[in-house]
């Protein structure tokens, strides 16, 4: 597993390009992006629903196992897999067998032995995912709910999903991303989404020491005052300051980090009149954002945790449908092969 781990479409997709797999953004087209924020479109009014419950998963397992530490992405990844009438285990990673010494394979295929559709997985390795896809339980479906600096891809789409409620589109929109891009896999999936769905700018603000090397190679402009990246902004998109990820002095404080480059109401009034203010979460009030920002008429915070449920909806639905249809295919492939 390495930090450029590739996740290559016959991995993620069927024959036929239909989902099995959801491990990146990087490879699927604009198209298919689309099409998962169209099918969690479908989703929202379930949760607005008495009875809040489809049968798309219906008689499904699907675990979640989570090698890191997240109430949030794991608490909405549970209830989007109960919206669709699956069963979920939740494994405490701590307590498993893999704290006394079984392997991360041996753990996957016992659970695989256990008859589970579907493998939620989060893990401080880039590459996690993917290497349990392709070499240990390629016949579960599996979701990546964030690996090491690579990738955080539903947390991408439910941003795009928020973006594209407030603002209809991406065509021509100005959108900033602020803060530590440098450990950010969310960063790293957000401009691999805006770019392929057709987004105008795409700047990222933050001190050098919180930038990865060649960052412009992933398409978009840095800049390094918040003043000159923050004018005209459509969206702005505040990053939590991953200091459990910081080795060594990158920042000399956090008051000054905030002084620089926090989201004020004196700075966000440098944006669009309309700009939307956004931000994955857990928020660190006073020093990525100032509390009248996060809890003001411009911040669509609370809608991106609405979202994500109604995402992680969508591409579990999706991978299953796919991992299904890939199933029936083969075994069609068998029985030709047996009538010849």
């Amino acid at each position: 597993m390495t930090e450029n781990a590739a996740s290559p479409n016959h991995l993620q997709l069927t024959r036929d390009g239909q989902l099995r797999h959801f491990l990146t953004l990087d490879g699927l087209g604009r198209e298919l992006l689309t099409d998962i924020l169209d099918t969690a479109d479908s989703f929202i009014e379930v949760g607005e629903r008495t009875i809040k419950k489809v049968p798309l998963l219906r008689g499904r397992t699907v675990v979640n196992l989570f090698f890191e530490a997240s109430t949030r992405t794991r608490s909405t990844f549970e209830l989007a897999a109960k919206r669709l009438s699956a069963d979920v285990l939740n494994l405490d990673i701590n307590t498993s067998a893999t704290s006394k010494g079984e392997s991360l394979s041996d753990t996957l295929l016992n659970l695989e032995a256990m008859a589970s559709d579907m493998f939620v997985v989060r893990h401080a390795q880039s590459g996690a995912p993917h290497f349990i896809a392709e070499s240990v339980t390629p016949g579960v479906a599996i979701i990546n709910a964030g690996d090491g600096r690579h990738a955080h891809p539903t947390q991408a789409m439910l941003d795009m999903l928020t973006i594209r409620q407030h603002k209809g589109g991406f065509e021509g929109l100005k959108v900033a991303i602020v803060g530590d891009i440098l450990h950010s896999r969310v960063a790293r999936s957000q401009i691999r989404a805006l770019n392929e769905l057709g987004a105008g700018q795409i700047r990222v603000i933050a001190p050098g020491t919180l930038l990865p090397r060649d960052v412009e190679s992933l398409g978009c402009t840095v800049e390094y005052d918040m003043g000159k990246g923050m004018k005209d902004l459509d969206v702005v998109i505040m990053l939590r300051l991953q200091k459990e990820r910081m080795e060594g002095a990158l920042l000399p404080s956090e008051r000054e980090f905030y002084r620089l480059y926090g989201l004020s109401q004196e700075k966000l009034a440098l944006a669009h009149p309309q700009c939307i203010v956004m931000h994955p979460g857990p928020i660190n009030r006073g020093v990525e954002i100032e509390s009248a920002v996060a809890d003001g008429p411009q911040s669509v915070i609370l809608n991106q945790v609405t979202n994500g449920i109604a995402i992680r909806m969508a591409v579990m639905a999706m991978a299953m449908g796919g991992q299904v249809a890939e199933r029936q295919q083969k075994m069609n492939e068998l029985n030709e092969r047996g009538q010849a």
